[in-house]
């Protein structure tokens, strides 16, 4: 296999209420091509992983709280989703600024399914096209961005996808651009 991404480090920023499928998924991905990853939340944690939002599903223990770490450390970011994950990150003045400081530094971000409430929340879709979740479309287009129904979709260096049967193509895409 491939290791484009070895000797880069990816932050996953998520809180409890994420969707369990979109936090594992992309974080083997991205492992399996070399990338060291850590979880990043607002807590010394672990937190609460979800299935469909109702369901509680796995603990993941968290490597970093995001009020101790800066984006220096990091090559690149992933938000996962999950109604409350979002919510909750979006409520964090910590979370926002680290989502803000990415794209202010010209760094891969990528966010899926409700995870791009919180791009919206660091006023970062302005001027760009995304997709995301239905419910948070809305949301995008009174934040100044573009929303389309793509699978997958980059724009200024921002990737999103729109929920969790756009996995594999998503985790395609963060490889391929967190190594560009």
């Amino acid at each position: 296999m491939a290791q484009e991404l070895t000797g880069r480090t990816v932050a996953i920023l998520a809180a409890d209420g994420v969707e369990q499928v979109e936090l594992v998924e992309p974080r083997e991905a991205l492992s399996e091509a070399g990338a060291r990853v850590e979880l990043v939340s607002l807590g010394e944690g672990p937190i609460q992983a979800m299935n469909g939002d109702i369901e509680p599903a796995d603990r993941f223990d968290v490597d970093r709280q995001v009020s101790k770490v800066g984006v220096q450390d990091y090559d690149a970011l992933v938000v996962p989703g999950g109604t409350i994950n979002p919510d909750n990150l979006r409520s964090d003045a910590d979370a926002v600024a680290f989502v803000r400081g990415f794209v202010d530094q010209g760094k891969p971000v990528a966010a899926i399914c409700h995870g791009p409430w919180v791009l919206v929340e660091a006023d970062v879709v302005r001027g760009r096209t995304v997709t995301s979740y239905p419910s948070l479309r809305t949301d995008i287009r009174n934040a100044g961005g573009t929303v389309v129904d793509e699978e997958v979709v980059t724009d200024q260096g921002i990737t999103t996808s729109r929920n969790p049967g756009d996995l594999a193509a998503f985790n395609a895409r963060i490889v391929r651009e967190f190594a560009g």
